[in-house]
């Protein structure tokens, strides 16, 4: 059974490790992985998202281990008369665990929080490698009508 929780700061070397595990460029050995989720920065970057009022970070557990996460960003605005979105940020599930609906629970429940939250569209970026990411997301509805954008700083 998946639970699924706002994450918490003994979560963090966890969370950062399945993002590097995910990523599509990936090719660092496990145990560079590990070393570098315990890097004081990722603690740092947690504090900041859990201190705003706009980000909240979620994991997935399975039998008590953290085998997923993703932030959700609400974003207030203008257009539409106002209509606040909600942005799905660093979707990752183990790769080892993908396939068993845990991604498609996350991604669920992240959905039903911006409702509550008062959010009226939830959106998402993927890098254009991820094929089946891709294809994921259009099976839970998603649709893919606009070109993303991105400028590293």
């Amino acid at each position: 059974m998946i639970q699924i929780r706002p994450a918490c700061r003994e979560d963090v070397a966890r969370i950062a490790s399945l993002i590097m595990l995910g990523a599509a460029t990936q090719t660092r050995t496990l145990a560079q992985i590990e070393e570098e989720a315990r890097h004081p920065a990722y603690l740092a970057a947690f504090d900041e998202v859990e201190a705003s009022p706009y980000n909240t970070l979620f994991v997935a557990e399975l039998d008590g281990e953290v085998v997923g996460t993703l932030q959700v960003t609400l974003i207030p605005g203008l257009a539409y008369r106002g209509r606040k979105r909600a942005k799905l940020e660093s979707v990752h599930v183990h790769p080892d665990l993908r396939g068993r609906r845990i991604g498609e629970a996350m991604v669920a429940h992240a959905v039903a929080f911006a409702r509550k939250k008062g959010a009226g569209q939830v959106e998402l970026t993927s890098n254009k490698s991820r094929e089946a990411a891709h294809r994921f997301y259009r099976r839970l509805g998603f649709d893919q009508g606009h070109e993303g954008f991105k400028l590293v700083l």
